[in-house]
């Protein structure tokens, strides 16, 4: 016989859970708003499960919660082609760097399949084996060593190659929004990489460039008419961090609204700046 059920245990045993569930959602999903939706359907389905039949409850709900994501991601990738401007993942501050999983390695993930991306994860970063792999995608263990070996071949890339020490990342966060802002050309060009590039999701709800804009010189030029607009309008700092894994900072702009910057670093040059300026992946930051 089943023990009877407490809504109150059952609740405070997915809390506990919560946070773990929703590492694997965002990262599945790079949305935090569409995490917490999954995570609430999750929620729902774990009140309504036969306990007598769950195990395992961190593995069962991690099922649900993987399963949920891929069917979300179906809908995501038809939304992605439509996008106006560069795609970034919705931003993640941070007082401590996580390493798992960075700005770079979760643009590269966008380019998988969700079983692939959903197996790389799992294994890869959450450390399961594949046969915990294969019941939560539902293939069998081999085709799961396949997704995540494939996986393991686009993203190799996207690896960090260069650990930068969390309080010289913050300094040189730090440095460049001073440079950036006050138009002080020749200390923002001493930290930038020859082959830096700029990444801004403005998602068509606020002014960004919809293409990449890759190059030194371009680089400069954006920054020199953009420093003009700081010196005129304004750009408060509100706090620097970490963003998605890599050394950054808020900022309230002249229009009132939220803005996040990250900077990826290799060999103490930062070699892109990611911008999320669309309003609708900065409400959680409020």
């Amino acid at each position: 016989m089943t023990p009877a059920r407490s809504d109150d245990a059952d609740a405070t045993e997915f809390d506990a859970l919560r946070p773990k569930l929703q590492r694997v959602a965002y990262r599945m999903l790079g949305s935090v708003a569409d995490a917490e939706d999954i995570l609430q359907e999750a929620f729902i389905r774990w009140m309504k499960a036969d306990r007598g039949a769950v195990l395992e409850p961190e593995a069962f709900l991690r099922r649900v919660v993987t399963r949920l994501c891929l069917d979300q991601m179906k809908s995501a990738r038809a939304q992605r082609e439509t996008y106006i401007g560069p795609w970034l993942p919705e931003p993640v501050v941070e007082a401590e760097v996580e390493e798992d999983v960075t700005l770079p390695l979760m643009l590269a993930l966008e380019r998988l399949s969700p079983r692939e991306r959903a197996a790389f994860l799992l294994h890869d970063v959450f450390g399961l084996g594949f046969e915990e792999v294969a019941k939560t995608v539902q293939r069998d263990p081999a085709a799961c060593r396949q997704l995540a070996a494939r996986a393991r071949t686009h993203v190799r890339e996207a690896r960090p190659r260069y650990q930068v020490d969390k309080q010289r990342g913050i300094a040189l966060a730090e440095a460049f929004f001073a440079a950036s802002r006050s138009g002080d050309m020749q200390a923002l060009g001493a930290m930038l990489a020859d082959d830096i590039g700029i990444y801004a999701d403005g998602g068509g709800k606020r002014a960004a460039a919809l293409a990449p804009i890759l190059g030194f010189d371009a680089v400069m030029k954006v920054q020199e008419r953009l420093a003009a607009l700081f010196r005129e309008k304004g750009s408060t700092l509100l706090r620097a961090g970490f963003i998605n894994g890599l050394p950054g900072f808020v900022t309230r702009e002249a229009d009132g609204e939220l803005q996040t910057t990250a900077l990826e670093i290799e060999d103490g040059k930062i070699v892109a700046i990611y911008v999320v300026r669309n309003p609708d992946k900065l409400r959680h930051l409020h």
